[in-house]
């Protein structure tokens, strides 16, 4: 199984502006992380493939508890809004994910998506030569990219939500057995996942 994690919660994401690339959990998101880990820890995972970004880093750090290695890279980062980056949202005037907009210094949709490919691309190659579950730490628009151009899925979530499991079967067609699942960070199903 290939087990599509988005990172928990930042001051950015609490806040909705757009992420720099230096901003850590917020204590929020080091407690999703951590209920993360324990629903993780059950399917027996082998391998831990994680964004470079330090709340992806962040999110993964609980999974090295068992001797786990956890692989970086930069393939796997966010799309680079560049000068938008520590911007509100609400401070914007027009749409940043427009198909056609090109962020100053940031990251062009086509150019975005080439990364996403490689990405996948080592995903697969990964699980491929692992006797286990492969974990993928990263964020939000490149789970839905890699959900939505790389796997075999009716409809897409919109959104991924901070610390959500998305479960992809480990071979082509990649089929999504779950999609952005939070369960586990509801107190009441917790313990009992």
């Amino acid at each position: 199984m290939i087990l599509l994690v988005r990172h928990g919660e930042t001051a950015g994401n609490a806040a909705r502006v757009m992420q720099r690339p230096e901003i850590p959990l917020n204590d929020r998101g080091i407690r999703q992380a951590a209920r993360l880990a324990e629903r993780l820890f059950a399917t027996g995972f082998v391998h831990v493939l994680c964004s470079d970004l330090v709340r992806a880093r962040m999110t993964a750090e609980p999974l090295r508890g068992r001797g786990t290695v956890i692989e970086e890279t930069p393939l796997l980062q966010e799309r680079n809004f560049g000068d938008l980056r520590g911007t509100p949202y609400a401070e914007l005037t027009f749409d940043p994910f427009a198909l056609d907009y090109v962020p100053p210094g940031g990251e062009s949709i086509p150019v975005f998506h080439r990364r996403v490919a490689e990405a996948f691309a080592l995903i697969a190659m990964r699980r491929q030569a692992l006797a286990g579950s492969l974990v993928v730490v990263t964020h939000g628009l490149v789970c839905r990219a890699l959900v939505e151009n790389h796997t075999a899925i009716a409809a897409a979530p919109d959104h991924f939500d901070n610390a959500g499991v998305t479960e992809l079967d480990p071979a082509p067609p990649f089929t999504v057995r779950l999609a952005n699942c939070t369960q586990h960070l509801d107190a009441s199903a917790f313990h009992g996942y």
